[in-house]
């Protein structure tokens, strides 16, 4: 399996701790950023999965959805917030998420898990 994961938070620790995790991982080619409107200008055409944050100063991650979208139909983008309500969920599949994960993670291997449903789904 292969998996072109792409990463957007503007937060520099969590953004280096995924790049870390999933690069170590076989079949993962990972590309990070953390300015999400940057990703939507050198978003790579063979991206599988975008994982961003919604909380970001320059774009919030639910507007960089559609425009995600708008690039690639085919894209999988998993949402990923500390501050969740219930308006935000829906707002993110309503959006075109494929999935919404909770910061902190319950752990990197269940975010692992749930990256690879998403891809493969």
């Amino acid at each position: 399996m292969s998996i072109n994961l792409v990463i957007v938070d503007d937060e520099n620790e969590i953004l280096s701790l995924l790049e870390r995790f999933f690069s170590r991982i076989d079949g993962y080619k990972v590309t990070t950023f953390s300015n999400p409107v940057t990703a939507l200008s050198r978003l790579p055409e063979d991206t599988d999965v975008v994982l961003s944050d919604v909380m970001m100063p320059q774009m919030n991650g639910l507007d960089l959805l559609p425009k995600l979208l708008a690039k690639k139909k085919d894209l999988k983008v998993v949402i990923m917030t500390a501050y969740s309500t219930l308006d935000k969920v829906l707002d993110a599949h309503r959006g075109g998420a494929t999935h919404y994960v909770m910061k902190p993670f319950d752990s990197l291997q269940s975010l692992q898990k749930k990256i690879e449903e998403v891809a493969n789904s």
